[in-house]
């Protein structure tokens, strides 16, 4: 088992690879697969609850684990989390590795499935919800546009894409949510106590923006402004990391960055941002 993909951009244009593609081949390698139990209960929870939306405009709704690893613990507690709040969703739990679906399907019911493949995303009709979490990290950033263009062709209209990274245990999450149209935003999600500053998510970046967090890079710019923030609100600590993330969430709104207004949000230690305002390749700068 490889411990890095293998590119997939350059590799995208050879005829061997089109052909093994039109043998229903899945798009992608075989990476680590290491997870844990509640590992996104982070994600789950913003799927769950802000993104419930997107489920209800459909009947029958289909949401995917993209590349869930090792075990389906994952998959499973999509399941359990969707179906609280849209009965009617159908799991997808995919997979590369084929003797990871072995040992899945016997979790298999009416609600919840296992499939090999990649990103190409082999499923009848399109999907609501995709979620890969833990698994571009591991390939090449000049590989990740491709796969971005290539799981969002799988969405139905009003269909999201998430593409995240977390620690081992989920107390630090980021994601970034991609629509048809590309990327909207990205999400911080830490748990109080389990960081000194905001900006020590650094490490659990997206592939997209972990290399670009350095001075004159927009992702180093809001970081950085989390961060002012939060030492500015020191003085309610003895109110709890609750109360001090709230006023930082609100200080980077007042100082114009588009974050999405939502304190219920806020109060579980999340905070969404437009991806204008960290995308490499935008110009404009919100730090003041």
């Amino acid at each position: 088992m490889v411990q890095r993909a293998q590119r997939v951009k350059a590799a995208s244009n050879d005829p061997a690879v089109r052909a093994a593609r039109q043998r229903n081949k899945p798009f992608g390698n075989v990476t680590r697969g290491t997870t844990n139990p509640n590992r996104l209960r982070r994600v789950d929870r913003w799927l769950a609850g802000p993104q419930a939306w997107r489920l209800r405009t459909e009947n029958n709704p289909l949401v995917v684990d993209l590349g869930y690893g090792g075990s389906p613990a994952t998959a499973v507690e999509l399941y359990s989390r969707i179906h609280a709040v849209c009965p009617s969703a159908h799991v997808t739990g995919i997979e590369i590795e084929p003797e990871r679906v072995r040992i899945a399907k016997p979790l298999e019911h009416d609600g919840l499935d296992f499939l090999v493949g990649g990103f190409e995303v082999p499923v009848l009709g399109k999907a609501t919800m995709v979620r890969a979490f833990n698994v571009l990290r591991q390939y090449d950033e000049a590989d990740v546009r491709l796969i971005w263009a290539t799981v969002c062709s799988r969405l139905t209209e009003h269909g999201i894409f998430v593409d995240g990274t977390c620690d081992e245990i989920g107390r630090r999450s980021t994601w970034v949510a991609l629509g048809a149209e590309g990327p909207q935003s990205l999400t911080i999600s830490l748990r109080f106590g389990g960081f000194e500053l905001p900006s020590d998510v650094a490490e659990r970046l997206p592939k997209a923006l972990i290399h670009h967090n350095m001075p004159g890079e927009k992702i180093h710019g809001f970081l950085q402004a989390l961060d002012k923030h939060w030492l500015s609100g020191a003085q309610l600590a003895s109110f709890g990391n609750r109360q001090r993330w709230l006023r930082m969430c609100q200080a980077m709104y007042d100082d114009g960055w588009p974050v999405v207004r939502a304190p219920s949000r806020w109060r579980l230690g999340e905070l969404t941002v437009a991806w204008a305002a960290v995308d490499p390749a935008a110009t404009i700068n919100f730090t003041s």
